[in-house]
């Protein structure tokens, strides 16, 4: 796969609604040309002590954020026509579906590929396939894991290197 957009969400709470931010990284021809964050005000607007825990997100951090579609309506058309790409791709994929139902929105039935499933046939030798390990297999060192863009930014160093 030479182009694709990975893309990773982080959640306020255990409802795959609230999504908290969201980071994207488009790659074309094999190299990443372009990436975007933003904090979201997720739906329902609180957030678990585990979700915090992961990811430091609290709710003084997202009070002013937009909502999920002003959002998705800047990340729309930078990944119009690509397939996404996410470690763990039930996860996100499920979060943006729950996301789009949660705000009556039309689901265009975005395709996805999972690197976590690719990872473990690519790289059997791994100890984990958690994407920070696969992620340093690829030769890319997280620096803020559970950061949405960061981990999206390592997705993508995945897929370049695996699929």
């Amino acid at each position: 796969m030479e182009n694709f957009a990975a893309i990773d969400f982080e959640t306020a709470n255990r409802e795959p609604s609230s999504v908290c931010s969201v980071g994207v990284v488009i790659v074309r021809e094999g190299a990443i040309a372009d990436t975007f964050y933003s904090l979201i005000k997720p739906e329902p607007e609180y957030y678990s002590y585990w979700n915090t825990r992961v990811h430091g997100l609290r709710l003084c951090d997202t009070a002013a954020a937009p909502v999920f579609p002003d959002v998705w309506a800047e990340v729309e058309p930078i990944i119009e026509g690509l397939p996404l790409v996410a470690h763990n791709s039930p996860f996100d994929r499920g979060c943006l579906r729950a996301v789009f139902r949660t705000y009556t929105m039309d689901w265009p039935d975005y395709e996805f590929v999972d690197t976590l499933r690719a990872s473990r046939r690519a790289l059997p030798e791994l100890p984990d396939h958690q994407l920070h390990t696969v992620a340093a297999a690829c030769g890319y060192r997280m620096r803020h894991h559970h950061n949405a863009l960061d981990d999206a930014i390592a997705c993508a160093h995945i897929a370049i290197n695996i699929l």
